[in-house]
């Protein structure tokens, strides 16, 4: 497993828009594939200001493909009705996991979601 990256003390521009990224999936709550669209706007936007931003726009966008991803079984499992609970478990999960990653980049510190597949390099 890779170890999250260390920075260098980023400044509170760095903080608030890595912050950003992870707080931006809450977008889905208003619009249609809104939490994948929020990262991926931020991240595209300010990737290049600073590492730190980076990082955690690609941690955060990994982790709402993956979301999505396991929102689309619980779908399929609806039918069986198992899916039912198992989309309130990922959306629960999926929204604290989301507010701990923007509490950790506002600190200033690495994070890495557990159980994420991260095609976003």
């Amino acid at each position: 497993m890779n170890e999250p990256e260390v920075f260098t003390s980023p400044g509170p521009g760095a903080r608030r828009w890595a912050m950003l990224c992870h707080f931006s999936a809450f977008f889905g709550l208003v619009f249609p594939f809104g939490h994948l669209i929020g990262p991926l706007v931020l991240w595209q936007l300010k990737k290049d200001d600073d590492p730190f931003i980076d990082a955690h726009g690609k941690e955060a966008l990994n982790f709402q493909i993956t979301v999505s991803l396991w929102i689309l079984v619980c779908l399929v499992l609806y039918l069986i009705l198992i899916g039912i609970p198992l989309l309130v478990l990922v959306s629960v999960v999926g929204f604290a996991l989301a507010v701990v990653g923007g509490i950790k980049a506002n600190q200033g510190r690495a994070y890495r979601y557990p159980f994420t597949w991260r095609p976003v390099k």
